[in-house]
């Protein structure tokens, strides 16, 4: 998998939450794909993310603990994991080290 996006355009202002825990910019490639690349510090309490399109949230480095939806369990992605979340769902998100993501959209 290549380590880079060519041919992207890039929204300039970041999409910032939970006090500047997670920050993210919005990327569409030339075939009209929208991803969002993003970081997420360490959290003690629980994030949680609605979605209005079904994601695929791929981590790039650092480790976290995540809820989807209304799954009993909570399961551990890491670096090269990816998750899948429905659209119109929630989850909830521990970053237990700094987070590097890719979500891909729809």
């Amino acid at each position: 998998m290549s380590n880079q996006f060519d041919s992207v355009s890039i929204t300039k202002k970041a999409s910032v939450h939970y006090k500047g825990h997670s920050v993210s910019h919005l990327i569409q490639l030339d075939d009209g794909t929208r991803k969002t690349l993003g970081v997420i510090l360490p959290t003690d309490k629980p994030l949680i993310f609605k979605t209005h399109v079904p994601e695929r949230i791929e981590i790039i480095s650092g480790k976290c603990r995540v809820q989807i939806e209304d799954e009993p369990e909570t399961k551990i992605y890491s670096s090269g994991e990816s998750f899948y979340v429905p659209e119109n769902s929630q989850f909830r998100l521990i970053a237990d080290e700094v987070i590097d993501y890719i979500c891909h959209l729809g």
